[in-house]
């Protein structure tokens, strides 16, 4: 029962904003997605992944998510109920709502789509960091190997990963562009304005920390 070992303060509250928050990722994702603007890195490679594959976008997420996992083994790192969940909800989600969405379209509206996308990652970052039920299997990845090789940074390391990810991305044939850039640039401030405003308060030792901005990142 480790997943649910810190379930006890508030569980009503941070279970609805883990799943709202991964929901809202899946949608953020796919309306990403839908603007064929440019993908955040993690999803550029998951685009690439899918057209080579014939895979579906969120199969491919899901699959890239368990293998990532599998990567925490070695770490040491031992997955919450959230980190599980990140792994197949946001998947299911963001097959689910491009289903639903229309491809193409002028483009004020692919712009819009892009903000609104973007926007809405960066308050599902927060509430799904800030229900403190584990991170997503990429956060995990960058702290944990950080954790074992105490002189190296967070940002470091998640900057050689992501760098890494998107070249691979792009030579896969995954959407780099305008959107590639202004994700970079606004997911940092969105994850600063959003996480103090839905991070349960700790109730007791036994909850894990408080997220902080500086923790946030893109497809958990």
């Amino acid at each position: 029962m480790a997943l649910l070992g810190n379930l006890r303060h508030r569980p009503v509250r941070r279970l609805v904003q883990l799943y709202l928050g991964l929901a809202l990722y899946g949608i953020s994702m796919a309306l990403m997605i839908r603007s064929h603007l440019g993908l955040d890195p993690w999803d550029v490679f998951h685009q690439g992944l899918a057209k080579l594959t014939g895979l579906s976008f969120g199969t491919v997420t899901i699959g890239v998510g368990a293998l990532v996992l599998l990567l925490w083994i070695p770490l040491r790192q031992r997955p919450g109920l959230g980190t599980v969940s990140n792994v197949v909800v946001i998947g299911l989600v963001v097959d689910a709502t491009l289903a639903l969405l229309p491809a193409g379209g002028p483009l004020g509206v692919r712009i819009a789509l892009l903000i609104t996308g973007i926007v809405a990652n960066g308050a599902a970052t927060a509430l799904y960091l800030g229900a403190r039920l584990g991170p997503g299997p990429r956060d995990g990845l960058m702290t944990g190997y950080v954790a074992r090789r105490p002189g190296r940074s967070v940002r470091l390391v998640r900057t050689v990963i992501e760098v890494t990810v998107l070249a691979l991305g792009w030579l896969l044939d995954g959407t780099v562009g305008l959107g590639t850039v202004a994700y970079a640039l606004a997911i940092g401030p969105l994850a600063q304005f959003f996480i103090p405003l839905f991070a349960v308060p700790e109730g007791s030792a036994t909850d894990s920390a408080a997220p902080s901005a500086g923790s946030a990142a893109p497809a958990g």
